[in-house]
């Protein structure tokens, strides 16, 4: 199992006051509540811990969110670029440019490129579907977000690969009369990525083989979004797909104790405790959200008891109904559900191993390593412990088959430890 740190850069110095009366503290809360000094401080230590995870052995990660306390990364190339100038061995995953929103795939495509050849090969692709705040941010149409989605993927994926001259697309969404980017990528094919919850998208995901990556979805929903990607191919008659092809990503904090590890992993909490607050007007009663044929239900006031009813005939939960429950809770709920592995390392192993073994494997864990509160000195404690503690374990264990079962016998190096 490889493991991918990431580190969102947020801004959590925001009053609670201010925090409390707005609607909304993504998209509509004013900026001026952002001191650019402590951000700059903020964006100093996060590369600076992106160093250190190279330096242990840990690939890295970088996000991208738009006009919130969640993340100050609203330029996801520019941190790559460097990253891909500032590291040495890790490999990089964009995770990623919003690519329905912009509205020039070509340009993502050499930016792209461009951060390859700077880091000489170790860049991967990672799309993530935007939606919410970030419409509203990007003066973008939520409608048909999905096709222009995709549509981007394919012109993105053709434009890195293209090595014979211009092209020309002529898309529903995008036209682009002259595609020759320079330079062409150092790698002659990008892995690519795609962080998603519901089966129908997770489906598509499996027929082109990409990594498929579940964010803070627990145990069911990542068997359920796996499953549906397995049986995509197997509808298709493509190959099984190997574990590689399968992420999780959840908060990870590692402390010298059990307690240690669980109280500054309690800070990682403040992203869902506090940053996913959001207005009406960027969720349920966005255009586009739910399906024609059922948005009036969406729209209407439901019972506390009442299923999502985008995705109810699908038995997932949305993207906004998964961060609503979200939204309350605690350590204990957190690492039981599989969202948070927090703990000394044996600990932290544990939970790893045990959640890998209920959804049946996966290839790679992205961390969320920090995020909220937490300090500079305690986040940068965590990467040296997990990188030297637990990442060698991880890398350890044996291989599950499609079955959930160990493909040779039980390595004793793996065996769970008490904590």
């Amino acid at each position: 199992m490889d493991a991918w740190w990431m580190c969102e850069v947020p801004y959590p110095h925001v009053p609670k006051a201010v925090l409390d009366a707005t609607d909304s503290v993504r998209a509509s809360l004013p900026n001026r509540y952002c001191d650019p000094r402590i951000a700059a401080d903020l964006f100093e230590e996060a590369i600076d811990e992106y160093l250190l995870c190279d330096e242990m052995g840990l690939n890295v990660c970088a996000t991208e969110h738009h006009a919130g306390i969640n993340s100050l990364l609203g330029a996801n190339p520019m941190l790559l670029g460097i990253l891909a100038r500032q590291t040495r061995k890790a490999r990089i995953l964009s995770l990623g440019t919003l690519v329905s929103l912009r509205r020039e795939p070509v340009r993502v495509a050499e930016e792209y490129a461009t951060a390859d050849v700077i880091s000489r090969g170790r860049l991967e692709l990672g799309f993530v579907k935007s939606g919410g705040t970030e419409m509203a941010s990007a003066n973008a149409n939520p409608v048909n977000n999905i096709e222009r989605y995709w549509e981007a993927i394919d012109l993105i994926a053709k434009a890195l690969t293209q090595q014979n001259g211009p092209f020309s697309w002529e898309g529903k969404h995008f036209t682009h009369r002259h595609v020759n980017i320079w330079p062409r990528p150092w790698q002659k094919q990008l892995r690519m990525w795609a962080a998603t919850g519901d089966p129908h998208t997770a489906a598509e995901v499996g027929r082109r083989g990409m990594v498929h990556t579940l964010v803070l979805r627990g145990a069911e929903g990542t068997r359920r979004a796996y499953a549906a990607y397995r049986d995509a191919r197997v509808a298709a008659g493509l190959p099984p797909a190997p574990l590689d092809n399968f992420a999780y990503s959840a908060f990870v904090c590692v402390g010298d104790s059990e307690e240690e590890g669980r109280r500054v992993g309690e800070k990682l909490l403040w992203f869902l405790n506090t940053s996913l607050k959001s207005a009406p007007q960027y969720s349920a009663l966005l255009p586009g959200t739910a399906p024609p044929h059922i948005a009036g239900q969406a729209w209407r006031t439901k019972p506390k008891s009442a299923p999502d009813l985008v995705n109810a005939e699908k038995g997932v939960a949305t993207a906004s109904a998964n961060a609503r429950k979200l939204v309350s809770i605690t350590v204990e709920e957190a690492i039981a559900q599989g969202i948070l592995f927090a703990g000394n390392p044996d600990g932290v192993f544990a939970q790893i191993k045990d959640f890998y073994d209920d959804v049946g494997g996966f290839g790679h864990l992205t961390m969320i390593g920090r995020t909220g509160f937490m300090t500079h000195a305690e986040s940068e404690k965590s990467i040296r412990l997990f990188g030297k503690e637990v990442l060698p374990r991880l890398r350890e264990i044996n291989p599950l088959t499609a079955t959930g079962h160990a493909a040779v016998e039980h390595n004793p190096a793996c065996r769970r430890r008490s904590p």
